[in-house]
Parts: C-alpha cells; sequence; structure tokens
C-alpha cells in the first residue's frame, strides 16, 4: 500500500502563515536583533498569539491541539529566516512546554502552561552543566529534602530561554540521592525564576543564534516546596531522554 506523504490543507495553511509571518515581522529585525545579541519578546509573543507554542498541548491548558507535524513545519519555516527565533520557538516548546504537560501534576500544569503556550512567559530545562553535558550521569546539581523543601546547590550552563525577562521557570535535573545500583538518582524540580538562592546570567559572544537567549544558572541553597518535583521522584533520568526526543525533531 502506497504511503501518501503530501501535508493536508490544514498544514498547507499552517505553513503559508507561520511563512508569511516570518518573512514579514522576523525578517526585517532578524540583523539587527544579531548583531546587538538582543531577545525579542515582542516575536516571542506574536508566535505565542499565532499559536506556535504548544501546538501538542491540550486547548485545556492553553494549548492549539495541533499535533508534532505542525510543530515541527513551523520551526522549520521560521529556521528558512532566522535561526534564533526558531531556537527560541523550538526549546520553548520541547524543553520547557513539553515536560511539565507530560509530566507534571494538574496543579502544575494550570499554572504554568497557560502563559507559556500564550508566549507570555518561557520556561527551561536545567540539564547541561560545566563539567557534564547530555550526560545526567555526570550531573554535580544536587538536591537534598530538607523538611518540606528541596534544597539545591550546583550549576547549569547555556541554557536556553533561562534569563529573559518573561523567563519564569526552570526545570531543573538534579541528584536527589542514590539507587539501589549505587548510581546517582536523578529527579526533576520546578524552581521559578526569582526564587532565592537562584542565580541567572544571560551569555554572550556565541557564534550563531546570537538572538536567542543562553544562560548561566546558579543555585546557592535554594529552597523550593517539596511539592515543586516534577512526576515521580527518581525520574529525572527518564524524563530527560524522553524530553530530549523532543527536542531532536526540531532539530532535524
Amino acid at each position: 500500500m502506497a504511503l501518501d506523504f503530501d501535508l493536508t490543507e490544514e498544514h498547507q495553511m499552517l505553513r503559508k502563515m507561520v511563512r508569511n509571518f516570518a518573512e514579514k515581522e522576523i525578517a526585517p529585525v532578524a540583523q539587527e536583533l544579531d548583531d546587538k545579541e538582543e531577545f525579542s519578546y515582542h516575536l516571542t509573543k506574536r508566535m505565542g498569539e499565532l499559536g506556535l507554542f504548544g501546538p501538542f498541548v491540550s486547548e485545556e491548558y492553553g494549548g492549539s491541539n495541533m499535533g508534532y507535524l505542525s510543530y515541527i513545519i513551523a520551526v522549520e519555516e521560521i529556521a528558512r529566516i532566522d535561526g534564533s527565533q526558531a531556537a527560541t520557538l523550538a526549546a520553548g516548546n520541547s524543553l520547557g512546554i513539553s515536560p511539565i504537560y507530560y509530566y507534571g501534576n494538574e496543579e502544575q500544569k494550570r499554572q504554568w502552561l497557560p502563559d507559556l503556550c500564550a508566549g507570555k512567559a518561557l520556561a527551561s530545562f536545567g540539564l547541561t552543566e560545566p563539567n557534564a553535558g547530555s550526560d545526567a550521569g555526570a550531573s554535580r546539581t544536587t538536591a537534598v529534602l530538607e523538611g518540606d523543601y528541596w534544597v539545591i546547590n550546583g550549576s547549569k550552563i547555556f541554557i536556553t530561554n533561562s534569563t529573559t525577562e518573561i523567563s519564569k521557570v526552570c526545570v531543573v535535573q538534579a541528584v536527589t540521592g542514590k539507587r539501589e545500583d549505587g548510581r546517582n538518582e536523578l529527579s526533576c524540580i520546578l524552581v521559578p525564576n526569582g526564587t532565592p538562592g537562584f542565580i541567572t546570567k544571560t551569555m554572550h559572544g556565541k557564534m550563531v543564534w546570537r538572538a536567542s537567549n543562553t544562560g548561566e544558572l546558579y543555585f546557592q541553597d535554594c529552597k523550593v516546596p517539596k511539592e515543586n518535583l516534577l512526576g515521580r521522584r527518581g525520574d529525572g533520568f527518564h524524563q530527560m531522554l524522553a524530553t530530549l526526543d523532543g527536542g531532536r525533531l526540531s532539530i532535524a
């Protein structure tokens, strides 16, 4: 049986809409933003207004429920014009929205997803460290449960969408103990930007994607409620792998 790889009429309309937006609104300012290494809240909000954040999220939480193919079409069309805005969109969806949508509880979803899907806020994924890239087993950032709070110490680097004026929360992967086999137990914890002990620093001097935001994150006895745990304790490694799989779709 032959497979039909043609886009549906809805997908073709989406492609036309995003291409028009990219050519008319992104292209005229792309070079200036790149030269200034300047993140654009305006363009991020516009992408949200067009339903490009949270395309795989149900309408119940503010998403457009268009599906992953629509998401990839949007990233592809924006990347034709400017890699920085494509990176903002891709990371905002795959690394920011995705883990909260798939692993967050009802309260976490309702707290964060509506503004994230609207492009009014950004979430980041705190995985990479100075001495540990996607090798989560080498992570040194720790989170110790003390009473009703997680106390986090460590640092992250090259974290996209983490230090803008609308960056609101970071999904931080941290070592929360030891497993029975002696390996590190990894968990993901939601840390709102502005939490005492959570220090951010914007990175500059990148070779590409200069108008996308990249940050260094530092945690110094940073305390967040134990309810900020994303999913189950010890599921951080699985959550990380699944989250990065979604990110690779947009890279491809």
